[in-house]
């Protein structure tokens, strides 16, 4: 009886550390790039662009793309549906430019599970051919996403995936 409630409170510490975790979320990644500023950030302006170094979107290369709109322009949206799960459903709209200096987007999840995030794609000149790439992730989390940062530690799953296509990035810009 005592291995039962040993395991019953295993079991339940997820969901009441759930209860006191922080809504939001920030995952910051960088990386340099051995490109000129401007070359880097018109490169990276273009959502479609995504298809050559996100991790997300290679993990299902035969997904079901639309595009709405002047790609690298403010409104314009990259929507994507896939029966892979790590994929599923959803649309990503560039919100804001800065030109030469950031691009923000807003990622709208349908499924596997519904929820609005938040990116950021800041560019700052090291060298006149070195460039810093900085990529922001932002996003709320409500009693369930809470739980799932717990138990998988989507934290760092979701960083490990930034920094995979970060490096992607500069590996294609640099050749």
């Amino acid at each position: 009886m005592i291995i039962l409630y040993i395991v019953l409170a295993v079991i339940a510490i997820p969901f009441i550390l759930a209860l006191f975790g922080a809504d939001g979320f920030t995952i910051e990644s960088d990386i340099i790039i051995n490109k000129p500023k401007n070359e880097v950030f018109d490169y990276i302006k273009l959502l479609k662009n995504q298809d050559n170094y996100s991790k997300w979107v290679m993990t299902d290369p035969g997904m079901k793309k639309e595009f709405t709109g002047t790609d690298g322009n403010v409104g314009f949206i990259y929507a994507w549906e896939s029966e892979n799960k790590q994929v599923g459903q959803g649309a990503q709209e560039i919100i804001k430019i800065t030109e030469g200096e950031s691009i923000d987007n807003e990622v709208r999840f349908i499924k596997p599970f519904t929820g609005t995030s938040y990116t950021t794609m800041e560019t700052m000149a090291i060298t006149p051919n070195q460039t810093s790439v900085k990529w922001i992730f932002k996003g709320t989390k409500n009693y369930m996403m809470k739980v799932m940062h717990i138990l998988f530690n989507l934290q760092k799953v979701l960083k490990k995936d930034m920094d995979t296509s970060l490096n992607t990035l500069k590996t294609v810009l640099e050749k």
